[in-house]
Protein backbone atom coordinates (compact mmCIF):
# COMPACT_ATOMS: atom_id res chain seq x y z
CA UNK A 1 0.00 0.00 0.00
CA UNK A 2 1.55 3.44 -0.89
CA UNK A 3 -0.12 6.73 0.37
CA UNK A 4 -2.58 8.23 -0.75
CA UNK A 5 -1.24 11.69 0.49
CA UNK A 6 -4.79 13.86 -0.51
CA UNK A 7 -6.83 11.51 1.67
CA UNK A 8 -4.01 11.86 4.36
CA UNK A 9 -3.92 15.15 4.41
CA UNK A 10 -7.80 15.59 5.13
CA UNK A 11 -7.80 13.03 7.63
CA UNK A 12 -4.70 14.41 9.45
CA UNK A 13 -6.26 17.79 9.17
CA UNK A 14 -9.95 16.31 10.72
CA UNK A 15 -8.32 14.88 13.54
CA UNK A 16 -6.05 17.99 14.49
CA UNK A 17 -8.74 20.60 13.82
CA UNK A 18 -7.66 23.50 17.08
CA UNK A 19 -5.34 21.51 18.37
CA UNK A 20 -2.32 23.68 19.17
CA UNK A 21 -0.86 20.78 21.51
CA UNK A 22 2.53 20.09 19.66
CA UNK A 23 3.01 16.83 21.20
CA UNK A 24 -0.97 16.12 20.45
CA UNK A 25 -0.24 17.02 16.81
CA UNK A 26 3.12 14.78 17.03
CA UNK A 27 1.23 11.78 18.09
CA UNK A 28 -1.45 12.20 15.68
CA UNK A 29 0.56 12.66 12.52
CA UNK A 30 3.23 9.62 13.56
CA UNK A 31 0.12 7.59 14.20
CA UNK A 32 -1.17 8.18 10.81
CA UNK A 33 1.44 8.35 8.44
CA UNK A 34 3.16 5.29 9.97
CA UNK A 35 0.03 3.31 8.93
CA UNK A 36 -0.23 4.75 5.60
CA UNK A 37 2.20 3.39 3.48
CA UNK A 38 3.82 -0.02 4.13
CA UNK A 39 7.30 1.25 3.15
CA UNK A 40 7.14 3.49 6.39
CA UNK A 41 9.34 0.82 8.97
CA UNK A 42 9.49 3.89 11.60
CA UNK A 43 7.41 7.24 11.69
CA UNK A 44 8.72 9.76 14.71
CA UNK A 45 9.64 12.67 15.35
CA UNK A 46 12.57 14.16 17.60
CA UNK A 47 11.98 17.74 19.18
CA UNK A 48 14.27 20.61 19.83
CA UNK A 49 14.76 20.28 23.17
CA UNK A 50 17.75 23.13 23.62
CA UNK A 51 20.09 24.78 21.54
CA UNK A 52 21.74 21.76 19.22
CA UNK A 53 19.90 19.14 20.89
CA UNK A 54 17.10 16.90 20.23
CA UNK A 55 15.37 14.47 21.97
CA UNK A 56 12.53 11.75 20.81
CA UNK A 57 9.05 12.68 20.82
CA UNK A 58 5.78 10.82 19.90
CA UNK A 59 6.76 8.11 17.15
CA UNK A 60 5.84 4.48 16.00
CA UNK A 61 7.53 1.76 14.89
CA UNK A 62 10.66 -0.38 17.03
CA UNK A 63 12.72 1.95 19.32
CA UNK A 64 14.65 4.87 18.28
CA UNK A 65 17.46 6.87 19.86
CA UNK A 66 16.61 9.00 22.63
CA UNK A 67 18.95 12.27 22.09
CA UNK A 68 20.36 13.39 18.79
CA UNK A 69 22.65 16.34 18.56
CA UNK A 70 22.75 18.75 15.11
CA UNK A 71 25.78 17.89 14.28
CA UNK A 72 24.87 13.97 13.87
CA UNK A 73 22.97 12.00 11.50
CA UNK A 74 20.36 12.77 8.90
CA UNK A 75 17.81 14.36 11.71
CA UNK A 76 20.91 16.72 12.73
CA UNK A 77 21.29 17.62 9.54
CA UNK A 78 17.71 18.22 8.86
CA UNK A 79 17.83 20.17 12.39
CA UNK A 80 20.76 22.32 11.69
CA UNK A 81 19.96 22.97 7.94
CA UNK A 82 16.75 23.82 8.16
CA UNK A 83 16.35 21.73 4.87
CA UNK A 84 14.37 18.13 4.11
CA UNK A 85 17.17 14.82 3.89
CA UNK A 86 15.80 12.53 1.55
CA UNK A 87 18.70 9.87 1.66
CA UNK A 88 18.17 6.65 -0.39
CA UNK A 89 20.92 4.75 1.23
CA UNK A 90 22.11 5.56 4.68
CA UNK A 91 24.98 4.30 4.45
CA UNK A 92 26.27 6.24 2.25
CA UNK A 93 25.25 9.34 4.27
CA UNK A 94 28.30 10.47 6.40
CA UNK A 95 27.78 10.27 10.19
CA UNK A 96 24.61 8.34 10.14
CA UNK A 97 23.27 7.18 13.17
CA UNK A 98 21.84 3.57 13.24
CA UNK A 99 18.96 3.80 15.40
CA UNK A 100 17.63 0.54 14.43
CA UNK A 101 19.88 -1.94 11.98
CA UNK A 102 16.81 -2.74 9.72
CA UNK A 103 16.89 1.50 8.39
CA UNK A 104 17.99 1.30 4.69
CA UNK A 105 16.51 4.68 3.30
CA UNK A 106 15.51 7.62 5.30
CA UNK A 107 13.76 10.87 4.87
CA UNK A 108 13.85 13.50 7.36
CA UNK A 109 11.67 16.83 7.62
CA UNK A 110 12.15 19.99 9.36
CA UNK A 111 8.95 20.77 11.37
CA UNK A 112 8.41 24.61 11.59
CA UNK A 113 6.83 26.57 14.59
CA UNK A 114 4.37 29.18 13.99
CA UNK A 115 7.34 32.01 13.58
CA UNK A 116 9.59 30.10 11.71
CA UNK A 117 12.16 28.17 14.16
CA UNK A 118 12.42 24.57 13.30
CA UNK A 119 10.47 22.84 16.40
CA UNK A 120 11.46 19.59 15.45
CA UNK A 121 12.58 17.11 12.77
CA UNK A 122 9.98 14.13 11.44
CA UNK A 123 11.60 11.11 10.86
CA UNK A 124 10.45 8.30 8.80
CA UNK A 125 12.97 5.22 8.10
CA UNK A 126 12.39 2.31 5.28
CA UNK A 127 13.94 -1.02 5.35
CA UNK A 128 13.92 -0.56 1.53
CA UNK A 129 16.68 1.56 0.01
CA UNK A 130 15.61 4.20 -2.13
CA UNK A 131 12.29 4.20 -0.69
CA UNK A 132 11.38 7.97 -0.63
CA UNK A 133 10.52 10.26 -3.67
CA UNK A 134 10.70 14.30 -4.11
CA UNK A 135 6.90 13.79 -4.27
CA UNK A 136 6.83 12.11 -0.61
CA UNK A 137 9.03 14.86 0.47
CA UNK A 138 6.53 17.56 -0.76
CA UNK A 139 3.14 15.99 0.44
CA UNK A 140 5.03 15.44 3.87
CA UNK A 141 5.89 18.87 4.25
CA UNK A 142 2.77 20.41 3.04
CA UNK A 143 1.14 17.90 6.73
CA UNK A 144 3.62 19.30 8.09
CA UNK A 145 3.51 23.24 7.75
CA UNK A 146 -0.61 23.14 7.34
CA UNK A 147 -0.19 20.97 10.78
CA UNK A 148 1.93 23.62 12.71
CA UNK A 149 1.22 26.42 11.51
CA UNK A 150 -0.86 27.42 14.35
CA UNK A 151 0.73 25.70 17.04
Amino acid sequence: MTADYNTLAKTIAALTDGETDQIALMATIACEVHHADDRFDWTGFYRVTEPGLMKIGPYQGGHGCLVIPFERGVCGAAARTGEVQLVPDVDAFPGHIACASSTRSELVLPVRGSSGEVIAVFDIDSNQRDAFTQRDAEALLGILNDSFARA
